[in-house]
Formats: structure tokens, sequence, C-alpha cells
């Protein structure tokens, strides 16, 4: 049965390996950064919506493998999904680290007098790299595994996500920073394609 093949145990241990680096390394970055005190288990970045995604890929990996083993047999799409895992996970956790205490997992809508205008590292490239590194993992994990149905959906769902979130946590980045964040805002890009 292609369910126990060695592509599937190579793609769904790499999965769940990229997924649980990717939380675990959130969440010590976060104590780290601003305390034990001050982290919850939110910080883990596990939404009711983040696992209704997650089973919906699992579920399209058991069918397509089950039904269509063939597709998951292209290694060189696989192991381009691994590749943006690692890219992914390189720029977030750089912005995370570059950011320090001006990085929260939730939007600042007061500032705080630790809360510094960031422009230096990879911030010097994209306004959000921890948004582009995000983009890029998620999409990643669902080439990876060669989920044509959970690429596109990702894609569109995370895209739309940070559509919406950069300008709302943009309003307030303008009031804590003013003139200074419109400067930055108007020569280096989002970092999220097509979201000015």
């Amino acid at each position: 049965m292609e369910i126990f093949s060695y592509t599937a145990f190579r793609q769904l241990l790499q999965m769940f390996l990229a997924t649980f680096f990717f939380h675990i390394s959130e969440y010590i970055l976060a104590i780290s950064i601003h305390g034990r005190s001050n982290v919850t288990c939110r910080d883990l970045l596990i939404s009711k919506n983040y696992m209704l995604a997650m089973i919906c890929s699992l579920l399209e990996y058991f069918l397509e493998i089950y039904f269509f083993p063939g597709w998951k047999e292209y290694w060189w799409i696989s192991n381009l999904g691994l590749l943006m895992i690692v890219i992914g996970e390189i720029i977030r956790k750089a912005a995370i680290i570059t950011a320090g205490q001006s990085f929260t997992h939730l939007i600042r809508i007061y500032h705080e007098e630790h809360h510094k205008m960031v422009t230096h590292g990879v911030y010097r490239f994209v306004r959000h790299p921890s948004y582009s590194g995000f983009f890029i993992w998620s999409i990643g994990t669902q080439i990876m595994l060669c989920n044509p149905i959970s690429t596109i959906a990702f894609a569109v769902v995370v895209w739309n996500f940070f559509a919406r979130r950069i300008p709302y946590e943009e309003f307030f980045l303008r009031q804590f920073f003013g003139s200074d964040y419109d400067e930055y805002a108007g020569r280096v890009p989002s970092g999220v394609p097509f979201v000015k």
C-alpha cells in the first residue's frame, strides 16, 4: 500500500519536523525575547483555522497518495518545497531576532517605550519579513507534500490574511512613527506579493 511507502514516510516526517520546529522555535524565541511571564500558548501560533488547514492538507495527501501515488513521486517538486520551508524559516527567524522586543505575534495598537522602528537587517529589503517568511514557509509545506489543491489554497488563504493584516498593522505603525514610517513604506516593499 502506497500510504506506507518510503515517499510517504519521508514527506510526512519532513512535514512533521518542519511544523514542530516552526512552532517550538517561535515559542522559544518569544520566551527568550519577552520573558517567560509575558508569553502564552498563543505564541505557539496554533489556531482553529490553522489546525483545519493542516488537517485538510493531510487529508488531501492521504487521498492522493492512495488514489494517485505517482503524484507524490516528483522529487524535484518535493525538494523545492523543502527548500522553500528552509528559506521561509530563515527569513522569519531573522526578522524576529532582528526586531527583538519590537516583534510580537499580536499587532500592537498602543506604542510602548521599547517598540522601535526597525529598518536594518532583513527589514532593509522588506517591511514585513516575518510575513514573507511565513508565506514562503506555508506554501513550501504543501509543495513539499506535492499537494496541488492545498498549495493553491494555502497561497490564497495566507495571502488574503496578510493583505488584510498589513494595512491594519501599518495604520498603527504610521501613528507610532509618523513620516519616518511613511518614507520607509514608500521605498521598501511589504514582502508579500501584490500587497502595497
